[in-house]
């Protein structure tokens, strides 16, 4: 072999280096912008499959489907009953569903909750009895339930804060969005009396179901070989959670049970109650760093279950009465999920105690905003919700930002046993003041409804005050002890960042 041959590795015969390794860097690059880009097609597309289980739209096919089942006035408790089941199975599912997602993997966890979601949609177009309608939205909503607590794990598994602050930027302006979209889908007819299919209040978009499930199959391939899984499971993250489960499902039944059976103000005392238990799990979990997180992300959950959904949700449906059968309008609710968005975005640039500070400040404001707008209109609609949905994505995406995954998964558990007692709270205080005030026209109706959700809506900034010194109060004691926990130094030095 030659002088020359011996100098030049085989295949550089300019006598150049390999331009391979210098390539490796950018193929890394490309391959994590792959793999954010698939854990952001699946945030946007599992959330809000998941919750749009939440809301119950057939307030506006009970004739039609009365008439098809051949149910008396009697029966209609029943079938309002049987759905209005997905959201009770969505909360008592999620604890379950977060100890699973931790000790197996994530993704496969992931997929039998689609295929649960899946079957309970599919099988909607087939009910026809009250224990076929309670079954298919009990599916859905234990399908929803683990869909939830998985897709989290598997965006914290990127470690990174954008990912992050879009998936809790997506949970808040889904739950604000969610019964405006149910709404539309199902339209109220113009006679009150006849739809063209009125199984569609029971799945309102299947298509975008499928599409979800296909968003979490292509998952892998776009996160690739080569991801890291949070650390295991320790017992101070699986006892918080599983403390929920017990105290969810007690509330949840109750919760069916009193909807038509009980009084309005049992109801009011049921879902105080419920309130009280909530925020003294919160801070039980606080005690444990593993599920407490640094800046009262338990609290903040709750406060976003119980203002977003309960508030928008029977905002919309003033709104559809108030618009007749087109439905209410889309456009203020999706400016609202995007102003949650857009704000969770933001929490990555900010302190995260200003910024929970800031969003509880929004939350709050949209109170007055809320109260002081008579009118019903599309841009009527605007004042109260984006405070709202800004307030809500801001305060969720900050206090999760430094938080670990079991913080976030037992706030998850939190969140929506609050969005049951705010939808128990505001449609007792509603049926209280239709009892009170007996309206005999429709606008009487309508007028006597908006009433009581003005009176929600003073409770809801009540409790948002309290709920905000709570989560100012837990941060306060979470840095105490951390600062008592911190090593001390001889003499008069400190342990601060510039201790040397």
């Amino acid at each position: 072999m030659s002088s020359h041959a011996r100098e030049h590795p085989p295949g550089d015969l300019t006598g150049t280096r390999p331009a391979g390794p210098p390539a490796r860097p950018a193929e890394g690059a490309a391959r994590r912008r792959l793999a954010a880009l698939g854990t952001l097609l699946l945030t946007f597309t599992a959330l809000p499959v998941a919750l749009l289980v939440v809301p119950d739209a057939s307030g506006g096919v009970v004739p039609a489907a009365a008439s098809a089942l051949a149910l008396g006035d009697a029966e209609i408790p029943g079938l309002l009953r049987a759905t209005g089941l997905s959201l009770p199975a969505l909360l008592v599912t999620v604890p379950l569903a977060a100890v699973a997602a931790r000790r197996l993997p994530a993704w496969g966890v992931l997929m039998a909750g689609f295929a649960v979601l899946l079957a309970g949609i599919g099988a909607a177009r087939l009910a026809d009895s009250l224990p076929d309608i309670g079954t298919v939205r009990a599916l859905q909503g234990a399908g929803a339930g683990i869909v939830l607590p998985a897709s989290l794990v598997l965006v914290w598994e990127r470690r990174n804060r954008a990912l992050s602050a879009a998936w809790a930027g997506a949970l808040a302006g889904t739950l604000i969005l969610a019964m405006p979209l149910a709404l539309k889908a199902v339209p109220v007819p113009a006679d009150g009396a006849a739809v063209p299919d009125w199984r569609v209040a029971l799945a309102p978009y299947p298509l975008l179901a499928v599409a979800a499930a296909g968003a979490a199959l292509a998952h892998p391939l776009l996160r690739g070989r080569r991801h890291r899984r949070p650390p295991p499971l320790r017992r101070t993250e699986r006892g918080p959670l599983l403390l929920v489960p017990v105290p969810a499902g007690g509330f949840a039944f109750l919760a069916v049970v009193a909807a038509h059976g009980w009084s309005p103000g049992a109801r009011l005392l049921l879902a105080g109650l419920t309130l009280l238990a909530l925020a003294g799990l919160a801070f039980a979990g606080a005690r444990a760093a593993a599920a407490g997180g640094p800046s009262g992300g338990a609290v903040v959950m709750i406060a976003v279950g119980l203002l977003c959904q309960p508030v928008a949700g029977p905002l919309a449906g003033l709104a559809a009465a108030g618009t007749g059968t087109g439905g209410p309008p889309a456009l203020p609710f999706a400016v609202a999920a995007a102003a949650a968005l857009a704000a969770a975005l933001a929490a990555t640039r900010t302190g995260t105690r200003g910024a929970v500070r800031t969003g509880y400040l929004l939350m709050a404001s949209a109170v007055p905003l809320g109260l002081a707008g008579g009118a019903l209109g599309r841009w009527a609609l605007l004042a109260p919700l984006v405070p709202l949905g800004a307030g809500a994505g801001l305060a969720l995406a900050a206090s999760l930002r430094d938080a670990r995954v079991g913080a976030a998964l037992f706030g998850l558990s939190l969140c929506f046993p609050a969005v049951l007692a705010g939808q128990l709270l505001v449609l007792s205080l509603q049926a209280a003041r239709l009892q009170r005030s007996r309206p005999v026209t429709d606008a009487q109706h309508v007028h006597a409804l908006l009433e009581g959700y003005r009176i929600w809506l003073a409770v809801a900034g009540v409790v948002a005050v309290l709920l905000a010194g709570a989560t100012a109060r837990l941060c306060a004691g979470r840095a105490a002890t951390t600062l008592a926990r911190a090593p001390r130094l001889p003499g008069n030095a400190t342990a601060g960042p510039g201790a040397g």
